[in-house]
């Protein structure tokens, strides 16, 4: 089996995305997660580039990686200075890594007008940087920077700079399409091209500008490159980068290409929430592979199929990538989605059980009042334990008042959360404040039950919807509150539904800690 090397740059491209900034613990603990998934390869930073990357190629010695290695990232000597006075360099040569990644410019449109320098000395620019690393027993990988477009203005220089860091020693030289704009058949093309010309290997670097990111790497591999680079969710820079999970198991399972170890790939589901965790993202649910809605079926027909021959509607099991399948419920999704959702709290139902019917004729009352089950699966598990006789009562309310005030301040908290509630026979008393009702009731809710139960202090909300069910009513419409909840080990939604939003929000959050509180004990999964 063929093998490529994958190039991870969550903690480098991916850390220029909008919104997304790593302390120097979560760049560890993203290391470590990489490093069980079986990449080959970390960029983790630019050690001259800020301190905490610098404090972070400190603090990472202590820690002993299994598979992948570490890289440093920076750039070549700049024009008219020596290399060994270059402090960029120099600070590559602190971080202590074997492996060094160096971008230098390739399309000759950046050498005369954005770094304005001559032809010749960008050359000198490149070789010297990559020779200097390798004479200091480093393993450097040469970026293209701009190399497809550069390749497309005037081909002979653009090779040209790709041979220069080939003669300088480089272990790869990866063509990097940096502004996105390739179409697929160029890639592969110019790819093609470049691997019979280069005895070095040769690696692809793809943006998403275009939305080809991930069909851009897979033909490049195809065209012969040896070395994927990405970020593992896609994020980064403008549209962001190729998305490995995306491209690991497309060419490892559609392709027999091997890029990581075999039985990693079923923790590429686990890898991407977590990553995402840290990251302080979500993965989108229609994510191929590892996305909540990659093996989700709503209509009914496709239930049908999938519980027939799975094969049917699905393009592979989706535990092979340590994903689930999910039955979506709605209006059309027929009797068959909620019997298996049903079997997964109680397989022992049976389809003509009388449970079934009370179930259906209930699903169809709330959803007729404004809720939905079919991204609130936690909610629905819930509903079908109550119905089932089979609930546990955690904790259950007597009252509570929200009292709201003008901020006062830049950081003043806007209203404050009075809560009763009772927890078996003791009843609990609590106020809080917060940033707004909704967020004043978590904050009281939390403190009234983490006395009881101390698990919940791991819970943390990461996403809050709000819509409206009918626009026509104003401000009098029914509104559906979905909220979104991990403990750091797994994310599950629920939702609430009613005129009052504050009501749909309480109804929401007290769903979402009392399926924390049954998970704990194994009452659901």
């Amino acid at each position: 089996m063929r093998k490529i090397e994958i190039f991870d740059s969550t903690l480098r491209d991916g850390a220029q995305g909008e919104g997304v900034g790593f302390s120097v613990t979560d760049k560890i603990n993203i290391v470590k997660a990489l490093d069980n998934l079986g990449v080959d390869y970390i960029e983790a930073g630019n050690p001259y580039s800020n301190p905490k990357d610098l404090e972070f190629f400190e603090r990472i010695q202590n820690y002993s990686l299994r598979h992948a290695r570490l890289v440093a990232f920076g750039s070549t000597r700049r024009c008219g200075i020596d290399v060994r006075e270059d402090k960029n360099v120099q600070a590559l040569i602190s971080a202590g890594t074997e492996y060094v990644a160096i971008f230098g410019k390739s399309w000759d449109l950046h050498v005369t007008e954005i770094i304005r320098t001559s032809l010749e000395e960008n050359l000198r620019m490149i070789y010297d940087t990559v020779e200097y690393f390798s004479s200091h027993d480093k393993r450097v990988v040469f970026d293209a920077e701009h190399f497809f477009d550069g390749y497309k203005a005037n081909p002979e220089y653009a090779l040209a700079t790709l041979r220069a860091a080939e003669n300088a020693g480089a272990v790869c030289v990866t063509l990097c399409d940096t502004n996105g704009g390739c179409f697929p058949e160029e890639i592969s093309r110019i790819t093609e091209t470049v691997c019979k010309q280069l005895q070095v290997q040769v690696g692809i670097h793809c943006h998403d500008d275009m939305g080809c990111a991930v069909a851009n790497s897979l033909l490049a591999v195809e065209a012969g490159a040896g070395m994927v680079q990405g970020t593992y969710l896609g994020f980064g820079e403008r549209c962001g980068n190729a998305n490995l999970s995306s491209i690991i198991p497309s060419l490892q399972l559609k392709k027999g290409v091997a890029c990581i170890p075999d039985d990693k790939l079923e923790v590429m589901t686990k890898a991407a929430h977590y990553i995402a965790e840290v990251a302080n993202l979500t993965v989108r649910g229609s994510m191929p592979y590892v996305g909540s809605s990659a093996f989700a079926h709503k209509g009914g027909m496709h239930v049908d199929g999938v519980n027939k021959l799975s094969r049917s509607f699905e393009h592979i099991e989706p535990q092979t990538v340590g994903n689930k399948r999910d039955f979506l419920l709605s209006e059309v999704a027929g009797r068959s989605a909620i019997i298996r959702r049903i079997h997964d709290v109680d397989s022992s139902i049976r389809k003509d059980s009388p449970q079934i019917a009370a179930l259906l004729q209930k699903v169809k009352e709330l959803e007729y009042r404004g809720y939905q089950f079919e991204s609130a699966d936690a909610s629905f598990k819930i509903l079908v334990l109550k119905t089932l006789g089979r609930f546990k009562e955690f904790f259950r309310l007597e009252d509570f008042k929200i009292i709201g005030e003008p901020m006062r301040g830049e950081n003043a908290n806007s209203a404050t959360a009075v809560i009763k509630i009772w927890v078996g026979d003791r009843l609990e008393v609590t106020a809080a404040e917060g940033e707004g009702p909704v967020h004043a009731l978590d904050c009281a809710l939390r403190k009234a039950l983490e006395v009881f139960y101390p698990s919940i202090a791991d819970v943390r909300l990461i996403d809050y919807k709000v819509r409206v069910v009918e626009h026509k009513r104003a401000t009098a419409a029914q509104v559906r509150v979905l909220i979104e909840t991990t403990d750091g080990d797994s994310v599950w939604t629920t939702v609430g539904a009613s005129t009052d939003i504050i009501h749909a929000s309480w109804e929401a959050l007290v769903d979402s800690i009392e399926y924390k509180l049954m998970k704990d004990q194994k009452g659901v999964n």
